[in-house]
């Protein structure tokens, strides 16, 4: 079987590295944004085990086409690497955006180490949390999308040219013809095993829907709190450890309510700002799950200063998917704001009295009798 490796994969195994963390900013945003979205990427690098020792933002108005930043940053950062002792193979310099593969191919030329962007990024953590079958393919799926943008003048390996004997194709094709050949190939095999999968899912969704038991779906940000909500509901123990992008693999199973009696409930990946719409792409079989729901439940972090924005995100994400909540076309969604053990008083008397929207505690168990009563009562309603 080929895999991405095959392809002469750019990147290694990114285990107790040292990263710099820095965000170009290309547009006018808030500065608690800015911060909040550097944070992030600081979180990302962290969650694949590398050890981020700085991080900085700058404005930049006007990118440089070659190499993103102009000769006076480019020189700002040779001269802050050196202070940092950052150089060689354990050294990562990862953007908080994404950036071309002219501007990265340059850059490493430049300061001699390897450059992340954020795609590269999650990428490599999704490499790192996926275990089930699909979920694995999913991965290899937008890993050769990813790499198959990046070829046209990423690698100078890519320049030579191969006279063709059989399979390795006609006189004068270029290794990137080659490689792209590949690279569509197995993307195609790709598709045609997700598309066996998502089959296998309708048969089990339709099998659920002739014994009339309703289906919940857990959604929202990466580390919001689904998986523990999902263990609190479901009394199983899936992991559900304080890091971004925890779970990749859908889980679901069931949990009883007093009129409803036996439900379905799923826990889905986590979503995030700019979501890469390859990633999206790569996953929309396994987020078919939340299309065919009787009811979105929408797991929100209240302990964060910037939630109503992750809310446009998850939001955002819902939208490519075609799916608009609380609509005539869209399913049924709930809020359900977590982590009141750890927030304000004014951030939970906000949401007190709003109508379809729920305060708990998935660690402590706060408010979830209180939320199962109000996920019965809508299910219930159904039925009726």
């Amino acid at each position: 079987m080929i895999t991405p490796f095959m392809y002469k994969c750019y990147y290694t195994k990114l285990i107790m590295k040292k990263a710099i963390v820095i965000y170009p900013v290309l547009e006018n945003l808030d500065k608690n944004l800015i911060e909040n979205k550097l944070i992030e990427t600081c979180n990302l690098a962290e969650a694949i085990y590398l050890d981020v020792i700085h991080k900085e933002y700058f404005k930049l108005n006007k990118p440089d086409p070659r190499a993103l930043m102009r000769k006076g940053k480019v020189n700002y950062f040779l001269e802050l690497f050196n202070d940092f002792n950052f150089k060689g193979n354990d050294s990562i310099l990862i953007f908080a955006i994404d950036i071309s593969p002219i501007q990265q191919r340059n850059l490493e030329k430049i300061y001699k180490i390897k450059i992340l962007d954020k795609t590269s990024l999650i990428l490599e953590i999704f490499g790192e949390r996926a275990f089930s079958k699909i979920g694995r393919i999913q991965v290899e799926l937008a890993h050769l999308s990813w790499q198959k943008s990046r070829l046209v003048r990423s690698w100078t390996h890519l320049e030579r040219q191969r006279g063709g004997f059989g399979f390795l194709g006609g006189p004068g094709e270029s290794q990137i013809e080659l490689d792209k050949r590949m690279i569509n190939k197995r993307i195609k095999q790709l598709k045609f095993l997700i598309l066996k999968a998502k089959k296998t899912r309708e048969i089990q969704y339709n099998n659920r829907q002739k014994k009339r038991v309703p289906v919940v779906s857990l959604l929202g940000y990466t580390n919001a709190g689904k998986s523990t909500l999902f263990n609190s509901l479901t009394k199983l123990k899936v992991s559900a450890k304080n890091k971004l992008f925890e779970t990749l693999d859908t889980k679901i199973s069931y949990f009883y309510l007093p009129l409803t009696k036996k439900a379905y409930i799923n826990d889905t990946v986590g979503f995030i700002s700019d979501l890469p719409t390859l990633l999206v792409e790569a996953f929309k079989s396994t987020l078919d799950e939340v299309t065919k729901a009787d009811l979105l439940i929408h797991v929100r972090d209240i302990s964060i200063s910037n939630h109503e924005e992750q809310k446009t995100d998850v939001l955002n994400v819902l939208k490519q998917l075609n799916i608009i909540p609380n609509t005539i076309e869209g399913p049924p969604m709930i809020e359900v704001i977590n982590k009141v053990d750890v927030s304000n008083a004014e951030s939970k008397n906000f949401f007190k009295n709003k109508k379809n929207t729920f305060l708990i505690s998935a660690k402590t168990g706060e408010g979830i009798e209180s939320l199962k009563k109000g996920i019965d009562k809508i299910l219930h309603s159904f039925s009726v």
